[in-house]
C-alpha cells in the first residue's frame, strides 16, 4: 500500500516528521518499505502562461515564445516541446533554477534564438518518468506562483508493507485510524452525504451466488462526459499513490478504492442487456477482459452478468466490451462485497492479480459500501456531470459477516504482556480502536468492528493493545528462571551409557519391530508361545517378540547378504513373556541384548582375519556388567538354552539370580534364520544390572606392594572363575590384586589336568610386609585351593 503521507495529514495530522511517523507505523505492525519525495529537489520553478508561441525560424522543432511569469517583463524561451501552444499555464524554470541533478538554467542561445529559462515537462522535475511534452497546469494557476508549493510538492510517497491480517490499512481511512491511535488523536473524516436520485433509472439486481456475494450495490448515472479532464488535485493524489491517471470515470474508482478501501467498478451502460445477475460462471464460458485477453471461466469463478453474458469477473477483473470508453454517456457504479472465499485464489488460478482482487482475498469492510457509492456518485457528478438514479442493493443479510464478540481477562492481558495497563487506557485503547466496549468485573467484553474481521480471539485484542501501548514501551525485564536439579540417584547406572560403551566398543544400535515371525521365534523359544496380533501387519509379524533375538539375528541375516563380514549391533527394548499374575496378562521387560558375527577385527594388514569366537563376545558383556562395580558378584555358568549350542552358551548370575545368557546360536537354526557362520548372542535384563555399586574411598598405600606367582594344577573341568573367587574371598587382608596369567596343557601335564598360573599381589596399607608374612599369605591361598579344588602346586 502506497499512500501520500500530505493525503494522510489531511485526515489526521500528528505532529511528528515523516521519519518519525514511519517509525511509529513500522512498531505497530505496519511495516515501512521506503519513504521517497514526490518530486525531484529543484527551485526557482514558476507558474508561467504562454502569451506567445511561434515557429522557430531556423529549427522546425523548436518554437520561440513569450512567457509571463508574472514579472514586468516577458521571458523569451525556446521550447521544443510539441503540446506548447498559447494560452496554457506552464510550469517554468526562470534562470538561476536549479533542477534535479543540479542541473542549473542559464541564458543561452539556441539556433540563434535567445532564451532565458526553459519550460519544463513531469520527468525534468523528477515528478514521474513523463517526458512527452511539457506540464499543462489548470486554468486557473496563479501566475507566478512557485510551482512547489503551488502543487504542494513537498511531500513523500509512504509505502508499507502490510500482513495478510491488516486489510483495513488498505486505504488512506485506515492507516489514518491506526495514526489517530497511536497519538490520541481525532480523524477528520470527509463528510460523504447522500446524493438525491434526479432520475428514476435502474436496473434490478439479482444474487444467484449469495454466499460468493452477499451484498451488492448499483447505480445509474447518466449523461456524463467521460472526456473531461480529471482535476489535478485527484490526478495528483492518484500518481502519489502509484496509480497512472487513465479518465475520469476509473479515476474516480480508483480513488474511492484508495481512500476508503472498496473497490468500485463503472459499466458501460448500453453494454448491459436486461438487469445484473450476480452468479457463478458456466465451465468454459468464455470472457474478453479489459487487457484484451480471453479468459476461459471455470464454474468455481463468481462473475456479474447480465441476462445474456458475463460482464466481468467479480472482484479482479473487468470485461473489455462492458468497459467505460470514451464514447460512454450513461454508466452503472457498482459497489458490492465479495466473500473472501469466494475470490481468495481466483486471480493467481488466471495469472491475474489486481488491486481490487487484492483487496478482497484479504477482506472488505462489508458495511461500506453505500458509503463508497455516494462518495464515487458525488466525485462522478461534480467532474463529469450527468444526473444519477437511485442506488439498488440487493444484500442476505444472514451471509454478512458477523461482528466477533471478544471476552479480555485483566489478569490474562497482565501475564502475557508482562506489564498492568490502567484499566481506563486499556478501554480508551479499544475505544479508539473502534470497538464496542463493555466494561466487565474480571476485565473487558468488546464487540469488533466490521472491518476488523481479523479480531475474534482473546489474543488478538492483547496484541492490539500491545501495539497502541507500544512495545517499545514495554520494559525489557529478563524472566526468572530458577534451577532445581533433576532428580538422579548416583547409584541407577543410565542406560545410555550402557549403550555408549557398547558403542564404543564397535557395535551400532540397531530397532527393529517388536512383532516377529512366529515360526522362528516359536522355533528359537519353544516353551514359550507368544503374545498373537489379532489384526497383524502381514502373517511373519504377527506374534509379540519374547526376546530381542529374532529381530536382531534377522538384521544380521540382511547385512550378511550385503556382504557385510563384520557384524555387531546391540537393542534395547522390550520383551513381552505371557505371565498369568503380571499385569493384563503379560510381563513386559526392559533388556538389553546384542549380535556378534564375522570377523573379529575390520579387514587390516596388520590384523589377522580371525572369526570372533565366545569369548569375544563374552568380554563385551563382562565389560557392560563392569560398569556396575559389582564384577565380582556376576558369575558366568554352563547353562542350556534352545535356541544355543549345548557347548557353547553361558547362564548369567548376579547373586545366584538369573539375569541373562550369552552363547552361540544353535547349527540347527543357521538356514532358518539365514545367517552364515558362528553367529553369538547375548541378552541382560536392564533392571537387574542398572543398580551400580558406588565405590567407597580408602588412603593409598604408601608401602611398597609385592608379587608371588604360583602354578597349581587342577581337573579340566574346575571353572577358573570359581577358582578366582574362592582364593578372593579366603581371608587374606593384604591380598589387593588377582589375575590369571596363563592355562597350560601338554607335557608335563597328567591328561585329564590344567595348568594354572596366577599373580598374587600383597600389600599392607600400614607397614612393609615381611617375607614370612608374605610367604604365609600364599601359603594359606595353596592350602585352601588343595581342600577346596584338589589342587596341587605345581614343582
Amino acid at each position: 500500500m502506497k499512500f501520500s503521507e500530505k493525503w494522510l495529514r489531511e485526515w489526521v495530522n500528528p505532529s511528528l516528521s515523516a521519519h518519525e511517523l514511519s517509525e511509529q507505523l513500522s512498531m505497530a505492525g505496519l511495516e515501512v518499505d521506503g519513504v521517497e519525495p514526490v518530486a525531484g529537489d529543484f527551485k526557482g520553478v514558476l507558474v508561467g502562461e504562454v502569451v506567445e508561441c511561434g515557429q522557430h525560424p531556423n529549427a522546425d522543432k523548436l518554437r520561440v515564445t513569450k512567457i509571463n511569469v508574472g514579472g514586468d517583463e516577458l521571458l523569451d524561451i525556446v521550447c521544443g516541446a510539441p503540446n506548447c501552444r498559447q494560452g496554457i499555464k506552464v510550469a517554468v524554470a526562470v534562470v538561476g533554477a536549479v533542477l534535479p541533478g543540479d542541473f542549473k538554467i542559464k541564458k543561452a542561445k539556441l539556433r540563434g534564438e535567445p532564451s532565458f529559462g526553459m519550460l519544463c515537462s513531469f520527468s525534468e522535475l523528477g515528478i514521474s518518468d513523463d517526458h512527452d511534452g511539457i506540464i499543462e497546469l489548470p486554468a486557473d494557476a496563479p501566475i507566478g506562483a512557485d510551482i512547489r508549493d503551488y502543487l504542494g510538492l513537498d511531500d513523500n510517497a509512504i509505502e508499507v508493507d502490510l500482513t495478510p491480517n491488516r486489510a483495513d490499512c488498505l486505504g488512506i481511512r485506515g492507516i489514518a485510524r491506526e495514526v489517530g491511535v497511536l497519538n490520541n488523536l481525532d480523524v477528520c473524516e470527509p463528510e460523504v452525504a447522500a446524493v438525491n436520485a434526479t432520475i428514476e433509472d435502474k436496473l434490478s439486481i439479482t444474487l444467484s451466488a449469495d454466499d460468493a456475494c452477499p451484498r451488492y450495490l448499483g447505480r445509474v448515472v447518466k449523461g456524463v462526459n467521460v472526456k473531461a479532464a480529471s482535476p489535478l488535485w485527484l490526478v495528483e493524489k492518484l500518481r502519489r499513490c502509484g496509480i497512472r491517471s487513465i479518465d475520469p470515470i476509473v479515476d474516480v474508482t480508483n480513488f474511492v478504492l484508495l481512500e476508503l478501501g472498496q473497490p468500485m467498478h463503472a459499466f458501460n451502460l448500453a453494454s448491459i442487456e436486461g438487469n445484473i445477475n450476480v452468479r457463478m460462471a458456466n465451465e468454459g464460458e468464455a470472457l474478453t477482459l479489459l487487457d484484451e485477453t480471453e479468459a476461459k471461466l471455470q464454474s468455481n469463478t463468481l462473475v456479474i452478468a447480465d441476462d445474456n453474458k458475463a460482464l466481468a469477473m467479480a472482484g479482479i477483473f473487468g470485461g473489455l466490451h462492458s468497459g467505460v470508453t470514451t464514447e460512454t454517456q450513461d454508466i452503472l457504479l457498482e459497489s458490492a462485497f465479495f466473500s473472501r472465499d469466494a475470490i481468495m485464489g481466483r486471480a493467481r488460478q488466471y495469472g491475474l492479480h489486481t488491486d481490487a482482487s487484492h483487496r478482497y482475498e484479504r477482506g472488505v469492510d462489508p458495511q461500506l459500501q453505500r458509503k463508497a457509492m455516494e462518495r464515487a456518485t458525488a466525485l462522478v457528478l461534480e467532474i463529469c456531470g450527468g444526473e444519477a438514479g437511485p442506488v439498488v442493493e440487493a444484500v442476505a443479510e444472514d451471509k454478512l459477516p458477523k461482528q466477533a464478540t471478544v471476552t479480555l481477562r485483566r489478569e490474562r492481558l497482565s501475564r502475557v504482556l508482562g506489564i498492568s495497563i490502567d484499566d481506563a487506557k486499556v478501554t480508551e485503547m479499544l475505544n479508539r480502536l473502534g470497538l464496542d466496549v463493555t466494561q466487565t468485573e474480571a476485565g473487558w467484553e468488546a464487540v469488533a468492528p466490521s472491518y476488523r474481521f481479523d479480531i475474534s480471539i482473546e489474543e488478538d485484542l492483547i496484541e492490539e493493545i500491545a501495539r497502541v501501548y507500544g512495545y517499545n514501551n514495554i520494559p525489557n525485564v529478563a524472566p526468572k528462571a530458577t534451577l532445581a536439579m533433576l532428580p538422579s540417584q548416583e547409584a541407577k547406572l543410565p542406560l545410555n551409557t550402557m549403550k555408549s560403551l557398547l558403542l564404543s566398543r564397535g557395535y551400532n544400535e540397531a530397532i527393529t519391530y517388536s512383532f516377529v515371525d512366529p515360526k522362528i521365534q516359536n522355533a528359537l523359544f519353544p516353551d514359550v508361545k507368544g503374545m498373537v496380533l489379532p489384526h497383524p501387519i502381514s502373517s511373519d509379524m504377527s506374534v509379540m517378540r519374547v526376546s530381542l533375538w529374532p529381530g536382531l539375528l534377522g538384521a544380521t541375516a540382511y547385512n550378511q547378504k550385503r556382504q557385510q563380514q563384520r557384524v555387531r549391533m546391540f537393542e534395547t527394548g522390550l520383551r513381552f513373556i505371557p505371565q498369568q499374575d503380571a499385569p493384563n496378562g503379560v510381563l513386559q521387560q526392559q533388556v538389553i541384548g546384542g549380535v556378534v558375527a564375522g570377523r573379529r577385527n575390520e579387514e587390516h594388514w596388520d590384523l589377522g582375519d580371525s572369526p570372533v569366537d565366545f569369548f569375544d563376545a563374552k568380554a563385551d558383556v563382562e565389560a557392560l556388567l563392569a560398569l556396575t562395580g559389582k564384577t565380582g558378584e556376576f558369575q558366568f555358568v554352563t547353562g542350556q538354552h534352545s535356541a544355543l549350542h549345548p557347548g557353547m552358551t553361558a547362564k548369567i548370575l548376579l547373586n545366584d539370580e538369573e539375569v541373562g545368557y550369552i552363547g552361540a546360536i544353535h547349527p540347527q537354526f543357521t538356514k532358518l534364520l539365514g545367517v552364515n557362520g558362528r553367529v553369538f548372542v547375548f541378552e541382560l535384563v536392564v533392571d537387574a544390572i542398572t543398580d551400580r555399586k558406588l565405590p567407597s574411598a580408602v588412603p593409598v598405600s604408601r608401602f611398597p606392594s609385592n608379587r608371588r606367582d604360583i602354578a597349581i594344577t587342577v581337573k579340566d573341568e574346575v571353572r577358573v572363575g570359581n577358582v578366582l573367587s574362592y582364593i578372593e574371598n579366603i581371608g587374606v587382608n593384604q591380598l589387593v590384586a588377582l589375575n590369571l596369567f596363563d592355562e597350560y596343557k601338554g607335557k608335563g601335564i597328567e591328561p585329564g589336568y590344567k595348568s594354572l598360573a596366577l599373580s598374587l599381589h600383597l600389600q599392607d596399607p600400614d607397614k612393609t610386609l615381611e617375607e614370612a608374612e608374605i610367604q604365609q599369605a600364599v601359603d594359606t591361598v595353596v592350602k585352601g585351593l588343595e581342600s577346596e579344588f584338589g589342587a596341587a602346586l605345581r614343582e
